[in-house]
């Protein structure tokens, strides 16, 4: 899907219709923006709920501690 936008004055920029009913994006949601090399990689930022068990699983033996950092 190739859609484009202009960035006005305002520096806003709207989403095209076609992207944002791809993504099922809202009016109010909030996104994160990433620099990624010469562009942006734009992300809606998860609620909290939907964080719920994203660690499940997880190995913590190889995390670092505080004692390496300055």
């Amino acid at each position: 899907m190739a859609a484009t936008a202009t960035l006005s004055s305002k520096f806003q920029i709207s989403i095209p219709k076609p992207v944002r009913d791809a993504q099922h994006w809202q009016a109010g949601q909030e996104f994160v923006f990433i620099p990624k090399g010469k562009g942006v990689l734009v992300m809606p930022l998860p609620e909290l709920d939907e964080l719920a068990g994203i660690a499940s699983g997880a190995d913590p033996s190889a995390c670092r501690d505080r004692e390496d950092r300055f």
